[in-house]
């Protein structure tokens, strides 16, 4: 197995453990500050509590987005990614951890949502290959996997994301050539944007 580099989970229980970056076509792993951001942001809506929190991370990659979630305690985190090569090592850092709460599974996003059962996730992690239009085939398959009360979307982007308007960008921010969102159903009680929130 090739790998490129390492990346290191900055909180929870498995902190600062390395995570290997493998090479492959539109692999992409989360910068660290990014993730630090992205969970300070869920630290704070979720009042630190991820221990009931169903994470569904759907191009995951080198699992950086996903063993985040797990390494605070989310109940359940589901990866799926369909590079062989990442799955091997994905499946290898869940054995390394002890990671009971992550299942992987190997192939391709929409065939992923697709198979999934409607029990609702809470934080569906969205950090697909750039390029390819994967935002558009998913709006509509997430909606039956989200939970309609509280879930959440993260998403990676080249370029700033305009959601459907059943749904409303949160969070933003830009780190580089990296747009990332976090986005919620319009629909949904709107947050009190004058709240000091954690950079």
């Amino acid at each position: 197995m090739t790998k490129k580099h390492t990346i290191r989970i900055v909180g929870g229980e498995y902190r600062r453990t390395p995570i290997p970056v493998i090479e492959g076509t539109g692999l992409r792993p989360t910068p660290d500050r990014v993730r630090e951001t992205l969970y300070n942001w869920l630290q704070h809506l979720w009042g630190g509590n991820f221990t009931d929190k169903h994470v569904l991370d759907l191009f995951a990659g080198s699992g950086a987005l996903g063993f985040e979630a797990a390494s605070r305690g989310a109940a359940h985190v589901q990866m799926a990614e369909n590079n062989h090569e990442a799955v091997l090592a994905l499946r290898a850092l869940r054995t390394k951890l002890g990671a009971s709460s992550v299942r992987i599974h190997e192939g391709d996003a929409l065939a992923a949502v697709s198979h999934l059962n409607a029990s609702p996730f809470d934080l569906v992690l969205l950090d697909p290959p750039f390029g390819q239009g994967w935002l558009d085939k998913l709006w509509t398959p997430l909606v039956r996997v989200l939970n309609p009360t509280h879930g959440l979307i993260y998403i990676e982007s080249e370029t700033p994301v305009r959601p459907p308007a059943s749904f409303e960008i949160i969070r933003k921010g830009k780190a580089g050539n990296v747009h990332f969102h976090l986005i919620q159903f319009a629909a949904l009680q709107k947050i009190d944007n004058n709240l000091p929130i954690p950079k």
